[in-house]
């Protein structure tokens, strides 16, 4: 099973790990590509005013930019600790014992603009770059990732549940994955508790004891977790705000 988890825009600073190295993150086939937008990325920060302009930051997010500048040198720490914000606190990483963050490495992933897809240990550093940024001397990061993204996570086994949001989902289109979708007591989609309720389910399936490889299973894991959730179409499941 594979939990495809949307990124954040804010990331934890710091880091224990050594510099990023490409060559040691999993999905090796997407280097090439993630050479490239990091390279336009680092190349980018040199001039600030269009590194703002291109990332769509303010004056007061200067710090972002030099996050960028020091992409290849900066320290790194694994991408499920890297990630912060609502979604990532529902998921709770730091409280995980042992054996969660053993299942966790095999069963979460995020998404990611500048890695594609990353697995949980993966060390990254921090960086800042939307799903939906135009970079110059790249373009579409959608048209460029979606060739090598589609290609790579179509080898991947088993049951892939997509939680990305919008921006992200369209890097990569993955039909045959399960969609999960946040909404109320009548249905209506849910926008405010919509991450932190994907996260409180990405926790459950990282953590159950055997992962489900069907969408019923989901429904039990996510059942027994006390979510409430209901399918709605063979690959879809509606989850429920209470």
């Amino acid at each position: 099973m594979l939990v495809l988890l949307p990124p954040s825009e804010t990331k934890a600073a710091g880091g224990e790990g050594g510099p990023l190295d490409l060559d040691a993150l999993s999905f090796a086939e997407l280097n090439p590509v993630r050479r490239k937008i990091a390279d336009a990325l680092v190349d980018l920060a040199a001039d600030v005013p269009a590194s703002l302009a291109a990332l769509g930051l303010s004056e007061r997010q200067g710090a972002e930019v030099e996050r960028n500048r020091a992409l290849y040198g900066a320290p790194t720490m694994p991408a499920l600790r890297r990630y912060t914000g609502v979604l990532y606190d529902a998921l709770d990483v730091n409280s995980f014992s042992a054996a969660e963050w053993r299942r966790a490495a095999g069963r979460l992933a995020v998404a990611s603009a500048l890695f594609g897809v990353l697995r949980a240990r993966d060390r990254v550093p921090a960086y800042r770059l939307s799903g939906g940024s135009v970079l110059p001397g790249v373009g579409s990061l959608g048209e460029l990732w979606r060739p090598a993204l589609e290609a790579e996570l179509s080898t991947v086994d088993g049951l892939v549940v997509d939680l990305r949001s919008g921006a992200y989902a369209k890097l990569a289109r993955l039909p045959t994955a399960v969609t999960v979708r946040v909404v109320t007591g009548n249905g209506v989609t849910v926008s405010h508790h919509n991450k932190a309720y994907k996260g409180r389910l990405a926790r459950a399936l990282a953590g159950a004891t055997r992962p489900p490889s069907t969408v019923a299973g989901l429904l039990s894991v996510a059942s027994a977790a006390g979510l409430r959730v209901e399918r709605t179409g063979e690959r879809a499941v509606e989850l429920f705000a209470e």
